[in-house]
């Protein structure tokens, strides 16, 4: 025979006894008697037979803390996000992708132009680079040094000088994570409460959203659409003051495509030189440039200054999920000495990055380059943004300017015309009716209803196939 524990006070026998009432309908389980006896509450309403609860949408935990806030038990302690996220922003997986993962949670087939993750849309890694990384795996499972591997920052230092950086030595490279840490490093290093930095509207999110994370105060200088997206100058000078302390650079640019002309770069250069201000330079997508065109670096116009220049392999080498990138620290290094021991600080902090991806970064950077296959007529990058840009501006109401690397375009959409003032929900609609997932302009920290991005990754029979939806939802979308 069973028999339960007794305490002092307790009325866990009186609980058991009343559960197993001749005439009741159900038996409450034992695990529900002791947690109903801990909770003070009905052990039948555990058993979800309360007859007055009818709040289908809570979990068992909602409705236990529930309950233990209206029995008059101690209140229930709830932990809420920092308020440091308040203003953190990072759409480009936010409230729209959350939809569409319901969606197919639900069986419904949803395409993706939302991401630059080149794997799902067929491109493969190159074979020399698999073959490497599964040779060296053996070795790769310690540690390694917190900026990285030997071999890899060696073959980082031979491409910064292929790039003409200034001034660079082993000491000034950094493997991470992906460019996204290093980004997220750089930002928590340097700003205080309070400091400003500029960064470009669009801009890539991520940007924004750790100078934030780290009590910094983001300035958006704008990039003029007119201006095939380059930054404007004098936008920038006149948002800089005594609180500014650096300028980011996305360049090729994401999301726009836009490639900077050395002239426009020289600029910026000149505006940083003349209030002593650090340059950040994005520059992962500079493998990725068509037409002929060529990719200067920033910071080899500025050896006076200290430029910050990041890169990575996870798009030129559509390798995304190894989360290889780097960072190269370059210039006028003695006046940012300090700056430079809370990088080591931090760097060390995170003990070292992925070391398996480190051990490719020399066979990747060597040798045939076959992302160069991709960017010329002909090739797969190449073709889908010729057509992705026909297409799309061939519909009525939209108009874009021709992305010149990279594989994203930022195309514009007439609010007007379809009295569009929330694009968010434009975003949603287009989800809802037709399946495309596509990330709204406000994601990128532009301020008008008037832009989106899309990615260009998937075939051309894919993307034709979108590109009709999307001429199909327009002649009715109406917000």
């Amino acid at each position: 025979m069973f028999v339960l524990p007794s305490r002092k006070g307790s009325s866990l026998g009186k609980v058991m006894s009343a559960s197993m009432s001749v005439g009741r309908q159900s038996r409450v389980p034992t695990s529900y008697i002791f947690s109903a006896d801990a909770l003070q509450v009905d052990p039948d309403w555990l058993n979800n037979n309360n007859d007055n609860d009818n709040d289908s949408t809570l979990s068992d935990v909602d409705k236990i803390q529930t309950s233990a806030d209206n029995s008059g038990g101690m209140k229930v302690r709830e932990f809420k996000k920092s308020s440091k996220l308040n203003n953190v922003l990072y759409d480009v997986r936010g409230p729209v992708v959350d939809e569409a993962a319901r969606m197919e949670e639900m069986g419904t087939h949803v395409l993706k132009l939302n991401i630059g993750n080149p794997a799902p849309f067929g491109f493969r890694t190159p074979d020399e680079v698999i073959y490497d990384m599964s040779r060296q795996l053996s070795d790769c499972e310690g540690y390694s040094a917190s900026a990285g591997l030997f071999s890899a920052r060696k073959a980082i230092m031979q491409y910064a000088q292929l790039k003409h950086l200034p001034n660079v030595t082993m000491s000034d490279i950094y493997t991470g994570n992906g460019v996204s840490e290093l980004i997220n490093l750089t930002m928590s290093a340097l700003l205080d409460t309070g400091d400003e930095i500029l960064i470009p509207s669009p801009d890539y999110p991520l940007w924004t959203a750790c100078a934030t994370l780290a009590g910094g105060k983001v300035v958006h200088y704008i990039c003029d659409e007119q201006s095939d997206w380059y930054p404007d100058i004098e936008d920038m000078r006149k948002k800089i003051n005594d609180r500014t302390k650096a300028i980011v650079i996305i360049n090729p640019n994401n999301p726009t495509g836009a490639l900077y002309p050395k002239e426009v770069l020289q600029q910026i250069v000149d505006l940083a030189r003349e209030h002593q201000l650090i340059i950040f330079s994005d520059e992962i997508y500079d493998r990725l440039v068509m037409d002929g065109e060529e990719h200067v670096s920033i910071a080899s116009l500025a050896p006076d200054l200290f430029c910050v220049t990041f890169s990575g392999l996870s798009k030129s080498h559509m390798i995304a999920g190894f989360r290889i990138g780097w960072m190269i620290l370059s210039g006028n290094k003695n006046i940012a000495r300090d700056y430079i021991e809370g990088i080591k600080m931090l760097s060390n902090m995170r003990l070292c990055s992925n070391v398996p991806a480190q051990s490719i970064v020399q066979t990747a950077l060597g040798g045939h380059q076959s992302v160069n296959d991709y960017i010329v007529p002909g090739g797969r990058i190449y073709e889908q943004r010729e057509f992705i840009y026909n297409a799309l501006t061939d519909i009525p109401g939209i108009t874009a300017v021709k992305p010149k690397a990279a594989f994203y375009m930022f195309p514009k959409i007439d609010t007007k015309k379809f009295n569009i003032v929330n694009d968010e929900k434009f975003a949603l609609d287009l989800l809802r009716d037709k399946k495309i997932l596509i990330v709204q302009g406000s994601g990128f920290n532009w301020h008008q209803p008037d832009h989106f991005r899309v990615v260009y990754l998937p075939r051309i029979e894919v993307l034709k196939e979108a590109v009709g939806k999307i001429g199909e939802f327009l002649q009715y979308y109406r917000q």
